[in-house]
């Protein structure tokens, strides 16, 4: 029998009732509802609706804010800093994309920082929506409220995963690269562990530093932590990104993790380059599209797998989806079923 699957369509207006149920505007809901289905609709089933059952218990708990407008910190013709005031996430970076495309306009480029957003979903799910313009996008955040990542040699975590995401425009399909700085992420070792599975590699070290496969050691006593990208051979050039990362959010916000932990949250960079300020559009995609072209015509070093650009298995199976219905994983129905309902919306059908 085949999984069952949804209307994208539906995922989307499901989840907006959902969220607005719950006390958010119309706008906010729509927002985040809408980056959470692109991500499931990418493949990114820990990082898309998998995410609604707990935003909705933290706008509950009131640990989301339902109401209001970012806080200007600074604003200087090209950059801009706000205080999310632990608004949703995706409709503030969504905000400050358009903020940041704006000066980009005007400047060549535009850079929106945010601190003390709440999560914003899936990195990847936001980048299309600037290359369909000819824009460069830039995206990374940390969460100075969770550490579950040890810097390289050490045991102790101090970061969170810290992604850094890029999308980028081609004459074919835009390359979006979503990356953590660590070797895995806190969303797929909760899952794994929760259902009794093994990473498929050592991207973990136990609390006496040995490397394992088992998420488990995340949550025994002594408590382990999850390897920087690299893993035990070369996991400083992880460790060095995250450092990165950590700079361009929490030191550009000026609020990270020398601050009180408020909860679950982000602190967001956010940067648009418009090639155009440059040598032009035109000549940015001839440059982009013959390496993207002589990567993709490189010899397969596995016969029958041709090579890929980042980022073009997501954007051919969301547009696979979007057309035959989107498949999730298979909690996650079941755990949006429960809230709708508790409060009162009707659950789609499945296809």
């Amino acid at each position: 029998m085949s999984s069952p699957t949804w209307n994208a369509d539906d995922l989307t207006a499901f989840g907006t009732q959902l969220l607005q149920a719950a006390g958010l505007s119309h706008a906010k809901a729509h927002a985040v509802a809408g980056i959470l289905v692109e991500g499931d609709l990418m493949g990114h089933s820990t990082h898309g609706l998998a995410l609604l059952a707990p935003y909705l218990e933290e706008l509950e708990s009131g640990s989301m804010t339902r109401e209001g407008e970012p806080e200007v910190v600074a604003d200087v013709p090209a950059a801009l800093t706000w205080d999310g005031r632990r608004l949703p996430g995706p409709w503030l970076v969504l905000r400050a994309m358009e903020a940041a495309t704006e000066r980009a306009a005007r400047c060549g480029t535009g850079t929106v920082v945010i601190r003390r957003s709440h999560h914003i979903a899936c990195l990847a799910a936001y980048h299309e929506r600037a290359t369909r313009q000819g824009l460069l996008m830039l995206l990374a955040c940390s969460d100075p409220n969770v550490a579950s990542v040890a810097p390289f040699g050490g045991l102790d975590p101090v970061f969170t995963p810290n992604p850094i995401s890029a999308g980028i425009p081609t004459p074919d399909l835009p390359v979006v690269v979503d990356i953590s700085t660590s070797a895995t992420t806190n969303g797929l070792t909760n899952r794994l562990h929760q259902e009794g599975r093994r990473l498929p590699a050592a991207w973990v070290i136990d609390g006496h530093g040995q490397p394992s496969d088992d998420p488990g050691v995340l949550f025994d006593e002594p408590k382990g932590t999850i390897l920087p990208l690299g893993g035990m051979d070369s996991g400083h050039k992880g460790y060095g990104l995250t450092l990165l990362v950590e700079a361009l959010t929490g030191g550009l916000a000026g609020h990270g993790r020398a601050d009180p932990r408020e909860g679950w949250g982000a602190t967001v960079f956010v940067q648009i380059i418009d090639p155009r300020a440059f040598a032009g559009l035109a000549a940015f995609t001839r440059q982009t599209g013959a390496v993207t072209r002589r990567c993709r015509e490189s010899r397969p070093a596995k016969a029958g797998t041709p090579v890929r650009t980042p980022g073009e298995h997501g954007l051919k199976l969301a547009a696979q989806q979007r057309a035959h219905g989107v498949a999730l994983y298979p909690t996650i129905m079941p755990a949006l079923e429960a809230w709708a309902g508790k409060l009162g919306v009707a659950v789609p059908s499945a296809r």
